[in-house]
């Protein structure tokens, strides 16, 4: 698997001068105890939570649904520990990460292996045009989108709509795709253990639900749960990446430093809603260097001023960028579909010849 901390060969050449390695080298290293101190502070919660949204059946189905919100985000910061493990940046032991990462992706329904691989994918090549695959949300740039059929436009649209990318989208994403990813090779030995791992645990985890509980009661629980969590995570990763300004460029103009800085959003939110999803905000640090703890993400940020002049997004502003829905290669920026219109006239006016600079006289 390819290291998503250290940039391709064709990264050579950071944003501006920074030097990168050395600045975010004191905030790289993992600390067992607050890794453990977050795991009990979240993990604690989330099973009383749950187990009290068991309980609320007898009072009615309201407050049910009203316990599975808080529910939901204590879930949504475990998958951010989860996250961590996957970049080793999370405890100091890989193997414990692997293990916690693993037992996690139980409970998030994300096979903990196969994700942390196509995870690395997404690192090593966010924002390059050439090499769209694993972990992004699938962008066509205008000429791609109009070069297309009805047929394909139309379903192109489908997958962007919000309602699709924000609630069809994580249950099949979550509930059926990692039961059985097709997309990933049969080679991917590790890969596929995790899945089928992750898949018998759950089906433990099921029937002895159902012999317990009763199946009809765990579901009402835990369907809720699932489709909160899954809706807000991807919510969450969507906006980082998908606003005006981002950055797409083909490989040979592609640089790591500057797709993490340009391509990954500072999302400010509430210190509360930061708690609940690990700092996930400061997407951008996180993308310069992914192993940084998410427990250093905010020192590094308040103790690095290079790290401010980014693109930030508050929680209102970063609901317009459901709109935006293709990358406009001339721009450089995210349009949206309305905006084709003004592009194709664009694109069929004929080139003008650049007027050559006038040559200034030199006088003596």
């Amino acid at each position: 698997m390819q290291s998503t901390e250290q940039p391709p060969q064709s990264a050579d050449g950071a944003a501006g001068e920074t030097d990168w390695n050395a600045l975010l080298a004191p905030y790289r290293k993992p600390v067992a105890w607050r890794a453990w101190f977050q795991i009990l502070n979240t993990a604690i919660p989330f099973f009383a939570a749950w187990a009290l949204m068991l309980w609320s059946l007898r009072v009615g189905y309201w407050l049910t649904l009203l316990l599975a919100v808080p529910t939901a985000m204590f879930l949504v910061r475990m998958f951010m520990f989860q996250h961590d493990c996957g970049h080793g940046a999370f405890l100091p032991s890989q193997r414990v990460n692997n293990i916690i990462g693993s037992i996690i992706g139980v409970l998030t329904l994300v096979p903990y292996e196969y994700w942390r691989k196509t995870h690395a994918m997404h690192h090593a090549t966010s924002g390059n045009l050439d090499v769209r695959s694993f972990g992004d949300i699938t962008t066509l740039t205008v000429r791609e989108y109009l070069s297309r059929s009805r047929l394909k436009r139309f379903f192109y649209r489908l997958y962007r709509h919000p309602f699709v990318m924000l609630i069809v989208g994580p249950v099949w994403q979550f509930v059926i795709k990692h039961r059985y990813p097709t997309d990933a090779p049969r080679e991917w030995k590790r890969e596929w253990a995790s899945v089928h791992g992750t898949n018998l645990a759950l089906l433990a985890i099921v029937t002895v639900m159902w012999l317990t509980v009763g199946i009809d009661r765990f579901l009402m629980v835990q369907l809720p749960v699932t489709l909160i969590a899954g809706s807000f995570g991807v919510y969450m990763f969507y906006v980082q990446h998908q606003y005006e300004d981002t950055y797409w460029r083909y490989r040979e103009e592609w640089n790591y430093y500057h797709a993490g800085l340009e391509g990954a959003s500072h999302l400010v939110m509430p210190r509360w809603l930061q708690w609940f999803t690990a700092n996930i905000g400061l997407h951008h640090i996180h993308h310069v260097s992914s192993r940084v703890p998410n427990y250093n993400l905010q020192r590094c940020y308040d103790e690095n001023p290079p790290f401010h002049d980014v693109t930030r997004l508050t929680l209102g502003r970063s609901v317009t960028t459901l709109r935006l829905t293709l990358w406009d290669e001339d721009e450089k920026k995210l349009v949206r579909f309305r905006d084709l219109e003004r592009i194709r006239t664009r694109l069929a006016a004929p080139v003008q010849p650049t007027k050559p600079e006038a040559v200034p006289r030199t006088w003596r």
